[in-house]
């Protein structure tokens, strides 16, 4: 989590006025090396076979989502303090709980509708008029926790394949549709070349960094841990947040805010546990029927 709050924290600090690094070079620069590291890292080990996936179309919607989810949360970074444009992603899980009985086939409980609801009312605490939130970072948030769910339902459907082949899918596809816009944003780059200082191009180039170093930590930990005991760890991503928000920019959420933001977590978690004991129980149904 401290990964990933890292690359949110570069990218926002890149995009600043006092750098103005555009959003279409840091999704090339973070995608770029995060294909570069996986390749360097991946293919002396698994060899290239690992490339090889049984779902190339569900990779490509993944890679697509994830594409999609770091433009608009980078644009949302542009707008909102770190740690509340981060709570505002967490919507993504419970919209998935939500949607599972049409998006993935899973049959309906109230209680992922209730889940749902009580962390879009945290949201709305965390985005209240007064707030101080700009509406267009809001907007852009909630278009990131969509685009989110939208890759962790496709996460679902790729689970077929090697986690490694999914990490490396995941920065191929980012990587050819950026490379394939390059005429868009050319003079982008070339106006970068001699204004960055050195400490400036490590920041971009740390985005990769981060961006690949978070997914890598989190299939070791699903390969060493239950997903059940993992799942609220992903709760913790709002304290790295909001320590980075303030340590780099003074900004850090209100006593009104944190209260939306247990909601959300409170929430997130809670259906977390109720969907953890009704696998149990139907796992357990499903052995003494066998």
């Amino acid at each position: 989590m401290w990964a990933l709050s890292g690359l949110d924290a570069s990218g926002k600090y890149l995009m600043g006025t006092d750098i103005g690094v555009t959003l279409w070079v840091v999704c090339l620069v973070r995608y770029g090396v995060h294909m570069a590291l996986t390749l360097i890292v991946i293919i002396p080990v698994r060899g290239w076979k690992a490339l090889r996936c049984r779902r190339p179309r569900a990779q490509a919607a993944r890679g697509l989502s994830m594409l999609a989810a770091t433009m608009l949360f980078f644009t949302t970074l542009h707008f909102l303090p770190l740690g509340q444009a981060t709570a505002i992603n967490f919507l993504a899980p419970l919209i998935v709980l939500s949607i599972a009985p049409w998006a993935l086939k899973e049959p309906p409980f109230l209680s992922r509708w209730i889940a749902a609801g009580i962390g879009l009312l945290g949201v709305l605490v965390v985005v209240r008029p007064g707030s101080g939130l700009d509406p267009a970072g809001t907007l852009f948030g909630l278009m990131t926790a969509c685009a989110l769910a939208s890759q962790y339902i496709a996460s679902r459907r790729v689970a077929v394949d090697d986690p490694y082949t999914t990490l490396i899918w995941s920065g191929a596809v980012g990587s050819v549709v950026m490379t394939l816009a390059l005429p868009l944003y050319w003079q982008d780059i070339s106006a970068l070349v001699g204004r960055l200082t050195p400490m400036q191009w490590l920041v971009l180039l740390s985005t990769g960094f981060w961006g690949c170093g978070g997914h890598f930590l989190q299939i070791q930990a699903y390969r060493r841990a239950p997903a059940s005991l993992l799942a609220p760890f992903v709760y913790f991503q709002i304290v790295s947040a909001a320590a980075l928000g303030w340590l780099i920019w003074g900004q850090f959420p209100d006593l009104v805010s944190w209260l939306g933001i247990a909601l959300v977590c409170a929430s997130g978690i809670t259906i977390g546990l109720v969907e953890w004991r009704r696998n149990g129980t139907a796992q357990a149904g499903a052995g003494k029927a066998a």
